[in-house]
């Protein structure tokens, strides 16, 4: 049997099929940390996907509160949820990108991102806070600290050995080292599957995080 989950994401349609054959079975019944599925969603996972509980505002992937909201009204368990999103990190399906991208509907999540009791971890967060009205400890930076910024909003498509990221979509910042001036430029205007933090960040923020990268990045 197929069950459908359909919500707008940055006004795509987004899709996602549970197929109750052919997946990695239930593990809504494991023990899990949410607290630390949280800290690794925020590394991992939030520079593609939008959780209003991670802080997270990712537009690459679908946005995982629109999604679980829709689920939830169509009469979801929390645990059914946690098996849906335990699947889709170990076998990601095609999800839409903007829909003028001339990728549309051919972009992928890598598969295994988070693998194990890590896996099961993530899924259990993303499961208790996705689609809550009225959000669920929500994380949101606020203040000027590059490092907490970066982790936040860059970690989970940059790896910097500094910040203790490990994102594998965008550059390996360690590997590179772009002066401040240049940061900057990229953090305001984005470019490539990167948004553009213009309006999204404060002009105290931007300087904070390209800052902090211009310092640390190409240290390994």
């Amino acid at each position: 049997m197929l069950r459908k989950l359909s919500a707008a994401a940055g006004g795509v349609a987004v899709v996602l099929i549970l197929a109750a054959c052919g997946t990695g079975g239930p593990v809504s019944g494991a023990p899990a940390d949410k607290e630390h599925g949280r800290k690794l969603f925020q590394n991992v996972c939030a520079g593609c996907h939008t959780l209003a509980a991670a802080g997270a505002r990712g537009k690459v992937g679908p946005n995982l509160d629109d999604s679980f909201a829709q689920a939830r009204s169509e009469g979801f368990k929390e645990s059914a949820i946690l098996d849906i999103v335990h699947d889709q990190i170990k076998f990601p399906g095609q999800y839409p990108v903007q829909q003028n991208n001339p990728d549309f509907l051919t972009a992928n999540m890598p598969a295994n991102l988070v693998k194990g009791q890590d896996a099961i971890d993530v899924a259990a967060f993303v499961a208790a806070n996705a689609g809550l009205k009225p959000f669920a400890a929500t994380i949101v930076v606020t203040g000027t600290n590059g490092k907490q910024i970066f982790v936040a909003e860059c970690g989970g498509c940059h790896t910097l050995a500094a910040a203790g990221t490990t994102g594998t979509r965008g550059p390996k910042l360690d590997a590179l080292k772009p002066p401040f001036p240049v940061v900057k430029n990229q953090v305001i205007h984005g470019g490539a599957v990167m948004p553009a933090f213009k309006g999204v960040l404060k002009d105290a923020q931007i300087n904070a995080v390209a800052k902090y990268v211009a310092e640390h990045a190409g240290q390994k």
